[in-house]
């Protein structure tokens, strides 16, 4: 299982969420981006359902995999 951590920063002339190195849209305020941020890790936590995925590699060659539903990651938030 992995660790995704969601990242309080001054983004924009206001504040946003970012995961590794990708932001949020900008909030105004560092409160609305914290609660944004939370609100996003709980919702990473939420278990789906198995499902089976199929994808094309660089190659050309197909894959089929099951995705696990259960298997989400750790989320946390870090002003």
């Amino acid at each position: 299982m992995s660790d995704v951590t969601y990242r309080i920063v001054e983004h924009d002339g206001g504040y946003a969420y970012k995961v590794g190195d990708v932001f949020s849209e900008t909030y105004p305020s560092h409160d609305d981006a914290l609660q944004a941020a939370q609100a996003a890790a709980a919702e990473q936590q939420v278990p789906g359902s198995t499902e089976g995925i199929r994808y094309q590699d660089g190659a050309g060659n197909w894959h089929d995999e099951t995705a696990n539903g259960n298997d989400r990651p750790v989320a946390k938030v870090v002003e």
